[in-house]
């Protein structure tokens, strides 16, 4: 299963703002992303909804994976991890000012 680590950098966490765009991202990906923290089950990253429920506070470090049954035939392996690269940018990347 493609998966990546990221930790949470925007300053109020994945909550309004930064959450739209991480989850604008994830739609924009085309892929059915799931993101995690701590043992604690999946959510469906493509849900604003889900993500701001789950309440990733900056610093959360947090996993982004695709399982590999729900990967499209029109994607690659290298595809989906540049995708999941993609995204741990945007995570660790947006600062909320």
């Amino acid at each position: 299963m493609p998966v990546r680590n990221a930790v949470v950098q925007a300053d109020v966490g994945l909550h309004a703002r930064p959450a739209a765009l991480f989850v604008r991202a994830v739609l924009e990906t085309g892929l059915p992303v799931t993101i995690s923290r701590d043992g604690r089950p999946a959510v469906d990253a493509r849900s604003l909804l889900e993500v701001m429920t789950e309440d990733f506070q900056y610093g959360c470090k947090v996993e982004l994976a695709v399982a590999p049954g729900a990967i499209p035939e029109r994607c690659s392996t290298r595809d989906v991890e540049a995708a999941l690269d993609g995204l741990r940018a945007v995570l660790e990347s947006a600062r909320s000012r």
